[in-house]
């Protein structure tokens, strides 16, 4: 063979074996799926629910909003502001108004809503005969208001107790007997505690007292149709020092005339 020749296959040998690795390269793999996608969200919507007692009250009247949520991280409501997301409130709204709370999470926006009716007094007519008449027999039978607390006083309680205690026994029978003689008043019985302990302890804390003096009315023997009762629980204090004496006068049942 000759120099050429061994040349030539030596060439063709060399671009053979350059083929045959350029061929056999391995491919560049394909980069990771990204991993960082946000998983479909589990997290549960508020709920809400707002209450207020009473539903209607005369003009100057005050009324207890409660409200109540879960899931949520900012709770607002119409009127009032930010607030808490569990809580109560005295308002005395001026006119008819629909409270409107919105209450929203993580997990979405959930609204509620009360409505209030606030009632206008009527000027008296300028009839007399009868009208007259009839004026006069509804109060007598109604009694006046500083007859009614005369008769029908608060009663206290010990700390972290709903029971009727044996000072207010003759109370409540007073003021069954009033009652029993002016069949035409309704009453209202307000519990309030002290500021020691939650404010969602102490709402159902002034309820039980509130109703213990209901139940003890009514085994008196008041109709339980005539008796609404409602709690304050520490929102409204009678006295505002960290004393025992102070303390004691607001743990009571406040007793209203209910119009």
């Amino acid at each position: 063979m000759t120099t050429r020749s061994i040349f030539k296959t030596a060439t063709l040998t060399l671009a053979l074996s350059l083929i045959a690795v350029t061929g056999c390269k391995k491919k560049d793999k394909l980069p990771p799926p990204d991993m960082t996608a946000p998983p479909t969200s589990n997290i549960a919507a508020p709920t809400a629910s707002i209450t207020a007692d009473p539903l209607a009250i005369d003009l100057g009247g005050s009324v207890v909003l409660n409200w109540r949520t879960t899931n949520a991280t900012s709770v607002s409501i119409d009127g009032i502001g930010q607030v808490n997301v569990n809580g109560t409130q005295t308002v005395s709204p001026a006119n008819s108004t629909n409270f409107h709370l919105v209450a929203k999470g993580d997990g979405g926006t959930t609204e509620a809503n009360v409505r209030v009716t606030v009632r206008v007094a009527q000027l008296p007519t300028m009839d007399g005969g009868a009208g007259s008449g009839d004026a006069s027999a509804t109060s007598g039978s109604m009694g006046s208001e500083a007859e009614f607390h005369a008769n029908v006083q608060d009663i206290f309680f010990d700390y972290d107790s709903a029971d009727i205690r044996a000072d207010a026994e003759t109370a409540i029978s007073t003021s069954a007997r009033y009652l029993a003689a002016h069949p035409s008043v309704k009453v209202l019985i307000a519990g309030y505690c002290d500021d020691r302990g939650s404010a969602e302890y102490n709402i159902t804390l002034g309820e039980n007292r509130a109703e213990s003096a209901k139940t003890a009315l009514v085994s008196a023997g008041v109709s339980p149709n005539r008796i609404r009762v409602v709690s304050y629980g520490k929102e409204r204090q009678f006295c505002t020092e960290d004393t025992e004496a102070c303390w004691q006068q607001n743990r009571r049942d406040e007793f209203k005339l209910d119009r």
